[in-house]
């Protein structure tokens, strides 16, 4: 079966000339559908820019990046928008809600920008929350969530679509341990249950350690692609 992600030779640099920095050195690597993968390295390491090309927020300066065998590089436009909010979700560290609207607002945004009818998005909205055992804070306002509630409620924004991969920055970065082992064993039942391609960028090894391989990236250049084996 051909990989969901391939990366062949990607090079991202920014600037030019004597300010030139060349954030990603030429990295390649397959990633399988349903795979669980950890992108981990320290700050700086080019972590965060690897994850922005595969989720197509940014494009290599040279290389390519395939998903499902089509060269990323050929979507363009309203194409490309379509393709990253209907194949991907986002679960960042900093939660991007709006404080002023409700929860159940901040979570139908994708399926708006999709132009999904309205009864739609509240029946899914309201799912991906009961999901995610957040439906009795739907009317609830952003700024009134615990930081536990906020990145459940940015969990269930990335469901909504039913993405095929999910992309977590430091997930739990903003969280104490408890709630962020509660953040964790969410976004790895949907792994496990739904199939969902997962791929975090974190530089906490103990998350590292959950996901079935972890790529190690240093100084732009994946230094270690490691499966975990199963104890």
């Amino acid at each position: 079966m051909a990989p969901i992600i391939s990366v062949r030779d990607v090079h991202r640099s920014y600037g030019r000339g004597p300010n030139r920095f060349e954030a990603l050195k030429g990295v390649s690597f397959d990633i399988a559908e349903g795979e669980s993968v950890a992108i981990v390295g320290k700050s700086g390491s080019g972590k965060s820019t690897l994850m922005h090309v595969l989720a197509l927020l940014d494009a290599p300066t040279t290389g390519t990046v395939e998903l499902e065998g089509v060269d990323t590089s050929t979507l363009k436009g309203g194409r490309l928008n379509r393709t990253r909010n209907k194949t991907f979700g986002f679960v960042f560290q900093q939660f991007f809600l709006t404080s002023s609207s409700s929860v159940l607002e901040n979570v139908v945004l994708p399926m708006k920008i999709a132009g999904v009818p309205r009864g739609e998005r509240r029946r899914r909205g309201l799912a991906a929350l009961e999901q995610l055992e957040l439906a009795d804070k739907a009317k609830n306002k952003g700024l009134n969530l615990s930081g536990g509630q906020k990145q459940r409620t940015v969990i269930a924004r990335a469901l909504v679509n039913d993405p095929r991969i999910i992309f977590a920055d430091e997930p739990t970065g903003n969280l104490d341990t408890a709630t962020g082992a509660v953040v964790e064993d969410i976004l790895f039942s949907l792994n496990r249950e739904s199939g969902i391609t997962l791929i975090v960028v974190t530089h906490d090894e103990e998350l590292a350690a959950r996901c079935d391989r972890r790529i190690v990236i240093r100084d732009g250049l994946i230094v270690d692609d490691e499966t975990e084996v199963a104890a």
